[in-house]
């Protein structure tokens, strides 16, 4: 390792003795499941939204045996609220395939490890660097934008030449020794003080030789993706109601919310919507590449959707499942409203 890499990783660790995070509940004990349940939950979500998630599914969860053997159901509905599903549908197909293929053990091998669903090679690596000890390189966001800094590396990191780039500087500036702490360390580094926006460049403890920051160039790098308008789409919800039981269907598992439990969508407005029903306010719900707006129809029992795979609920069963957070939100208001009622 080049001297200059050495002193950024002993900077970095002297740093984080100090000022790095040393209680977040996936590192007491670090084995391997809970770093990959982490590392999942972790992934475009913040430290602070994952805590009680993964609190509540390692309670329940306690191993990967137990999250390998339960319903789908149960995970997304534990999940529900976290957004990006596909990651909950990978997180209990990867539990069974360690079960079925490695024994209940996470391997202590990169590719055997990324040859298992949702799991990606700075994935793979924080695994092994944090539950392992392995010297892996990670290059997730926050990881991303310190070395983006650091070296004054231009371009949007989602280009391969980019990454490819971003990836050899991480390799080099990772120690051999201490590959737990470090990793730690560089994401560390990334959410308290190299942030996104205002960062806290008098407090970084390796921004003496900072490109970034000697060019005045800390508020451009890295460099944004190229910004397009979010399309916006309106879909119709067909809100087929009967006392305090509702009508759903589980989504397929390719698209939006796929494998969550939803009432039934459609492009246009549903011809059996219930005439005089009084309209139910449109559900805004923002997505990564687009914005959508759901428009509420009440349906009658009589003109229900001939869905054979759909099932009716209480309300309260209903709230026991996986569904997408604007539904949930949803089924909470009608109960509400129906309990309002009864008083």
């Amino acid at each position: 390792m080049p001297a200059s890499d050495s002193d950024f990783a002993s900077r970095l660790l002297r740093w984080h003795a100090d000022h790095g995070r040393h209680d977040l509940p996936w590192q007491h004990p670090r084995d391997p499941y809970r770093v990959w349940l982490s590392e999942i939950m972790l992934q475009q979500t913040q430290v602070a939204t994952v805590i009680p998630y993964f609190l509540r599914f390692s309670e329940r969860f306690s191993d990967i045996r137990a999250l390998a053997a339960a319903d789908l159901d149960e995970v997304l509905s534990l999940w529900s609220g976290l957004g990006y599903y596909a990651r909950a549908r990978n997180l209990h197909a990867c539990a069974q395939a360690v079960v079925d293929r490695h024994d209940g053990q996470f391997p202590e091998d990169a590719e055997e490890l990324v040859a298992l669903p949702g799991i990606g090679r700075s994935t793979a690596h924080a695994i092994l660097a944090q539950a392992y000890g392995q010297p892996r390189a990670i290059l997730d966001a926050n990881v991303k934008r310190v070395l983006a800094r650091h070296a004054g590396i231009a371009g949007w990191p989602g280009k391969a030449p980019i990454q490819n780039q971003l990836w050899d500087l991480a390799e080099q500036r990772m120690p051999q020794n201490q590959a737990a702490d470090y990793t730690q360390a560089i994401m560390d580094l990334g959410a308290t003080c190299c942030r996104a926006r205002k960062p806290q460049c008098s407090q970084c403890p390796v921004s003496d030789d900072c490109v970034a920051l000697a060019g005045d160039r800390v508020d451009q790098l890295p460099t944004p993706k190229p910004r397009k308008a979010k399309p916006q789409r309106v879909q119709y919800l067909a809100l087929e109601l009967d006392a305090d039981r509702i009508r759903l269907s589980r989504r397929p598992p390719i698209g939006i919310w796929g494998g969550l439990w939803c009432p039934e969508l459609a492009e246009t407005p549903w011809p059996q919507a219930e005439a005089g029903t009084p309209e139910r306010p449109s559900i805004s719900h923002s997505f990564t590449h687009f914005d959508l707006e759901l428009r509420p129809q009440g349906i009658t029992r009589s003109a229900a959707i001939a869905d054979q795979d759909a099932r009716w609920f209480t309300l309260d069963e209903a709230l026991e499942l996986g569904l997408p957070a604007p539904i949930r939100r949803l089924i909470q208001d009608l109960r509400r409203h129906r309990f309002e009622g009864e008083e």
